[in-house]
């Protein structure tokens, strides 16, 4: 499949014809003032279409959007976003996980502790990286650089992109449940300012892992939710082909969440999604993660604790409501006196 076709996802498919109408016009006729003059409106369609198509997105085309082999990892946004960045290693205890990129980042002359999980883009390296699936040294790794940054008095800037955490035998038997836990807990007190970023697939607890911050941030076209929606489907239908279904009732978009007061703030991709321009993309993300950290700065370490425990203490909010009879008595009878005597 030729790459233009590979690059469009199923959705797409009226973008797929206009672009290939385009390349032809353009490889046939060379770059006439008369060819620019027919091109200009179908290259304005293209755009119409596509800002139509990515305006109305349903669950499952924004997940499909998410994991698009183009769109932009970490690794590519330590260099879009970062003016410098100093990587660092190891968890000192097993190996080197290299599903968690992290180091020492300048922005803009901030120093932050950048600490960000990596899918990979090739073969090659989604084997190295277990395509973003995290082992339990991945997560010590991520929290001995927590730890550092607390020391330093630097904030910490996590990026979210996982499946979820690798739930082999090894890994089980190394504690990655625990390895969790423990990063939740401890991201839970850390005395310094935490800007956590969904840029991708956030994924069960491998994304909890390194989730728990005072901001709560989503790209656009990312997802974030308690389970893949073809797991989800397998569980509840039996039925990986219910994965669409899935998608819409686990409420994973940013959208979503925006509304149920779970993430903080919902930053803005290029049309078409972040792969269309990595550049645009990376100024993006660099304006608000500085505008994050010149506001958490300026608040006192402690209230900046106390609210960030408020925080995740308000998720899981739900309602009740009376019994239908409470609601309307039958007829005939009063509702009881409330300030009567028994």
């Amino acid at each position: 499949m030729p790459i233009e076709e590979r690059e469009h996802l199923p959705f797409e498919a009226p973008l797929r014809e206009l672009k290939r109408r385009i390349d032809e016009m353009s490889a046939t006729s060379g770059a006439s003032p008369e060819l620019q003059a027919l091109l200009r409106p179908m290259r304005d369609q293209y755009a119409l279409v596509e800002r139509q198509i990515y305006d109305n997105l349903n669950a499952w085309q924004t997940m499909q959007v998410a994991r698009h082999p183009g769109r932009p990892m970490t690794r590519d946004y330590v260099s879009l976003v970062f003016d410098s960045f100093e990587e660092l290693h190891g968890d000192r205890m097993f190996r080197d996980d290299l599903s968690i990129v992290s180091g020492l980042g300048v922005l803009s002359g901030r120093r932050v502790m950048l600490i960000g999980q990596h899918r990979g883009r090739d073969l090659a390296e989604k084997y190295l990286t277990n395509s973003g699936c995290v082992h339990p040294e991945g997560y010590r790794k991520a929290l001995r650089k927590m730890r550092l940054a607390e020391k330093f008095g630097l904030p910490v800037v996590t990026f979210i992109d996982t499946m979820g955490a690798f739930p082999g035998i090894g890994s089980e038997e190394r504690g990655v449940a625990l390895s969790i836990a423990e990063n939740l807990l401890e991201m839970s007190r850390l005395r310094t300012p935490i800007v956590c970023i969904v840029i991708g697939e956030g994924g069960s607890g491998g994304a909890l892992g390194l989730g728990v911050g005072d901001r709560i941030l989503m790209l656009r076209y990312s997802c974030y939710s308690v389970i893949s929606p073809e797991g989800c489907a397998a569980i509840l239908w039996r039925d990986e082909g219910k994965r669409e279904t899935a998608a819409t009732e686990l409420r994973l978009t940013s959208r979503d969440l925006r509304g149920f007061g779970l993430i903080d703030e919902v930053i803005p991709e290029p049309t078409g999604g972040a792969h269309r321009d990595p550049g645009k993309m990376g100024k993006l993300l660099r304006a608000a993660i500085l505008r994050n950290l010149d506001d958490l700065a300026a608040i006192p370490l402690d209230r900046l604790l106390a609210g960030r425990y408020e925080k995740f203490r308000r998720f899981g909010r739900f309602l009740e409501e009376e019994p239908s009879e409470r609601q309307t008595p039958p007829s005939g009878t009063a509702e009881p006196d409330a300030d009567a005597g028994e």
